[in-house]
């Protein structure tokens, strides 16, 4: 979905639950979608958008990431790093993407298909348990890494 569409959709999520998509919140949307594989923190959010909005303050983007959070536009996550990260929901999935996370380089992957579809339905036969959402990270390490440091090159690690 373009960045547009994509922003259409969030704006008439937004309005539904009483939300405007004002100028600030829509630049802060912006760049986390033009950025969504980055996986990016308030501060790093914040950088990005005093390049095309200077005016916006950082409270403004931890007020606005925390309400898109609320809304179910992103979610806030830690990877282990200490640091909360904001990820993107996409509507194209049910429930949230999972997570390969490299304990050597830092390196991040996501996994968009829904892995665990097959345990949410034994959950609601053997356990009368209707699964709302669920999110899924894998930690370990990349053979690159493991095998000379290859990957420490050439993998792009979380920021």
């Amino acid at each position: 979905m373009s960045i547009t569409a994509e922003m259409d959709r969030i704006n008439r999520h937004m309005m539904a639950s009483g939300y405007k998509l004002t100028t600030q919140r829509g630049i802060i949307l912006r760049v986390l979608l033009e950025n969504e594989q980055d996986h990016l923190s308030a501060e790093g959010v914040f950088m990005l958008v005093k390049m095309k909005f200077s005016e916006i303050g950082l409270a403004t983007v931890y007020r606005t990431l925390e309400l898109l959070a609320d809304l179910n536009i992103v979610q806030k996550m830690n990877f282990g790093d200490g640091v909360a990260r904001y990820d993107l929901r996409g509507e194209d999935h049910e429930h949230m993407h999972h997570h390969l996370i490299c304990d050597e380089c830092g390196s991040l992957h996501e996994i968009k298909e829904d892995w665990l579809f097959e345990l949410e339905q034994r959950l609601e036969r053997e356990y009368g348990f209707t699964v709302t959402d669920h999110r899924l990270d894998f930690t370990g390490t990349y053979k690159q890494c493991s095998s000379g440091g290859a990957c420490k090159r050439e993998c792009k690690a979380v920021s």
